[in-house]
């Protein structure tokens, strides 16, 4: 097994190696908060990103390798942390980011 600490510097990508679409993301967040997705968002086609890959997924090899590292969240599961963070902030009264 790889040490746990390394002694330089270096540059790590910290990545499931899944891949997930924002309209997975907006279910899983929009459910979490209990809110129906269609009354809150409108999709503009015109704001749609030309396909320059078909996947992108993270390869976490390099951090499995000489660190040790393994993922522990699910995708499901950060985003509702995510949400709950949220949910929290908007709870305490912190001040909110305003759209547009």
């Amino acid at each position: 097994m790889a040490d746990a600490a390394e002694d330089a510097p270096d540059d790590y990508v910290i990545s499931t190696g899944e891949t997930h679409s924002v309209r997975e993301l907006v279910d899983i967040a929009f459910a979490h908060a209990g809110l129906e997705v269609d009354d809150h968002i409108e999709i503009d086609p015109r704001f749609f990103r030309p396909a320059e890959v078909e996947h992108l997924i993270g390869d976490a090899s390099k951090a499995r390798e000489k660190l040790g590292w393994e993922p522990r969240t699910s995708f499901e599961d950060l985003v509702k942390l995510m949400v709950d963070s949220d949910l929290e902030l908007l709870a305490s009264g912190a001040p909110q980011l305003q759209a547009g």
